[in-house]
């Protein structure tokens, strides 16, 4: 009689100390993923060492690192896991996750690896119909009228940062040329983004983080009170700044993404 499969799936986030934004992103994917694969349990692991010391140190709470948390789904007798990163992009974060799992692919008799929100054609199309159906009425409602909407997202060295080049290409050749995508750390900066919204009119920005939590980055170098938050150096351009802090794990349509790719990773060979 052949052995019944013992079925896992792995979330790999980067992580965040801000618990209760923890929760309603990081957490609220990990719930959604559980309740769309029943006959999988799930379990969480982080990217971040510097974010799983800081817990451990603060809260005492432990949160296994990728190769940790993929050793213990081996001793634990797993035969048949799925990896799930929760990062924005193929970057380097991913390539850890990735290395991770190729290292101890041996260990079970199946493991696959689902892709980042933004890898296919077909994943930028569904976050622009995100974007038009979530945030675009959300925005407008807290900036009391028509409004666009400046993204941050992190940026990165690695070469994927190419993404948010694309995003913004798409958002600008789609139905939604007032919104923007802009960088903490990488292309485009918040000048190269002030210089594709001039002369366009446009009066009232709404700033929203492009990051799985509303973590530090979203609090201080979006909405920070710093000279050159993302929010003072809009309003030094004359425009009037509204900031939501909410991490993209906040919303629905977004979390659906993660779920189809897991879903995805599954019916791949």
């Amino acid at each position: 009689m052949a052995m019944t499969a013992k079925k896992a799936i792995l979330v790999v986030s980067f992580g965040t100390s801000f618990n209760d934004n923890r929760a309603k992103t990081i957490g609220a994917v990990e719930k959604d993923i559980a309740a769309a694969f029943p006959d999988y349990e799930v379990r969480r692991a982080f990217t971040s060492k510097m974010i799983i010391a800081k817990l451990k140190k603060r809260d005492n709470e432990h949160i296994d690192y990728i190769t940790e948390a993929i050793d213990r789904l081996a001793d634990d007798g797993f035969t048949d896991i799925v990896v799930q990163p929760t990062h924005i992009m193929n970057g380097i974060e991913y390539d850890f996750v990735a290395a991770a799992v190729k290292e101890r692919a041996g260990k079970f008799q199946s493991v696959k690896i689902g892709k980042p929100l933004l890898t296919s054609e077909e994943d930028y199309n569904k976050i622009l119909d995100a974007v038009g159906k979530e945030f675009v009425p959300e925005a407008e409602k807290a900036a009391g009228g028509k409004a666009a909407i400046v993204f941050m997202g992190h940026g990165t060295e690695h070469f994927a940062n190419a993404t948010y080049g694309e995003l913004q290409i798409k958002f600008m050749v789609s139905n939604l040329p007032n919104v923007f995508v802009t960088t903490v750390e990488g292309f485009p900066g918040y000048y190269d983004t002030l210089k594709l919204m001039d002369g366009k009119g446009i009066r009232r920005v709404v700033l929203m983080p492009f990051m799985l939590v509303a973590g530090d980055h979203a609090n201080n170098d979006m909405a920070g009170d710093d000279d050159d938050s993302m929010k003072n150096v809009f309003s030094k351009e004359g425009y009037t700044v509204t900031c939501i802090v909410k991490g993209l794990g906040e919303y629905a349509s977004f979390r659906k993404l993660f779920v189809e790719h897991v879903a995805d990773a599954i019916k791949s060979e």
